[in-house]
């Protein structure tokens, strides 16, 4: 295995442990997750894997075979930068439960994609140390401890859905999740039995969460949920009342919140009931209310969707 030699030829030794997590796609439920709504990802073929050998001196020494130079060395969390802070940001959350580690990462999500390659990396390590320090603990305790490292270290608001699904989901299936209560079920997505193909398009026209439009929406959506007089946006039950009292930007954002919740229990039913070719129209839906209500499209997406619809696709959307 590749990052194992490489591991080998930067520390000197063989690995304690190596661990490999999954990105994702999310068939639909979108920004729903950090609304307390639904979500239904599933994982794809590429993703990342973490060989690590744990430490006693509170040293933290990183390599990835997708950057150049020789492994980084931290004495502390604070000297962290870029892409290690994903890494150091879930060794800081287990606080003293972990002393430092030397770790090599290797990687073939592409970064930027919306494939969730940071959720992959907190994972695959954040597994690795939980199987060396024998912590005990749950693959949504993972994901979790992932979502707060990106929270609390990187400065990221996402919600639980990425950390979950590269934890959670299991292969020919997408994984139903109620991001209030955790509760999931994997709910079986087979879509070659139908004469289906799932076609996942690169727009090349790359995402980051940190520029501050992900953190707006959210805000606008917490906004809007206390007006209402609500915990969330995902326990309006009357949505035409509800967006009588919301103007602008909140009102929109609330409207593509509900909606797409809404598609999310409409597309599961589908999937239960052996309706797999109908699933297309909601897909559409979402992409429009993506596009129109919450405005996080882009010409780029328009243009994949227009034009896998043109081609005889069963339905299209933006992801990620």
């Amino acid at each position: 295995m590749r990052v194992v030699e490489a591991f080998r030829a930067a520390y000197g030794a063989s690995p304690g442990t190596v661990w490999h997590a999954p990105g994702r796609v999310n068939l639909i439920g979108e920004h729903t997750d950090y609304n307390d709504g639904f979500v239904l990802p599933f994982a794809v073929p590429w993703g990342v894997t973490a060989a690590v050998t744990p430490r006693s001196d509170g040293t933290i020494r990183l390599l990835s075979l997708q950057a150049t130079g020789d492994p980084v060395t931290m004495a502390s969390h604070d000297e962290s930068t870029g892409w290690t802070r994903y890494v150091v940001g879930v060794l800081a959350m287990l606080g003293d439960r972990v002393s430092g580690a030397d770790i090599a990462i290797d990687g073939d999500v592409p970064r930027g994609a919306g494939l969730s390659s940071s959720a992959a990396l907190e994972v695959a390590v954040a597994s690795a140390l939980n199987d060396l320090h024998d912590l005990g603990m749950t693959p949504m305790e993972i994901a979790l401890l992932g979502q707060k490292a990106e929270n609390d270290f990187v400065g990221m608001p996402c919600g639980i859905m990425d950390q979950a699904a590269s934890a959670l989901c299991e292969e020919g299936h997408a994984l139903f999740l109620d991001c209030r209560s955790l509760a999931s079920r994997n709910i079986p997505l087979d879509l070659a039995s139908h004469g289906l193909g799932m076609l996942i398009i690169d727009t090349q026209a790359h995402h980051a969460h940190a520029d501050g439009e992900y953190a707006k929406r959210r805000a606008e959506c917490e906004s809007a949920a206390r007006k209402l007089g609500v915990p969330a946006l995902r326990d309006i039950t009357d949505l035409s009342a509800a967006l009588e009292r919301l103007q602008g930007d909140e009102r929109k954002r609330t409207m593509h919140v509900v909606t797409e919740n809404h598609r999310v229990e409409a597309l599961i039913g589908l999937l239960r009931a052996g309706a797999v070719t109908e699933i297309g129209a909601l897909l559409n839906a979402s992409h429009l209310s993506l596009r129109d209500q919450y405005e996080v499209s882009s010409p780029e997406l328009d243009v994949a969707v227009e034009a896998a619809v043109k081609g005889g696709a069963r339905g299209a959307r933006m992801t990620g």
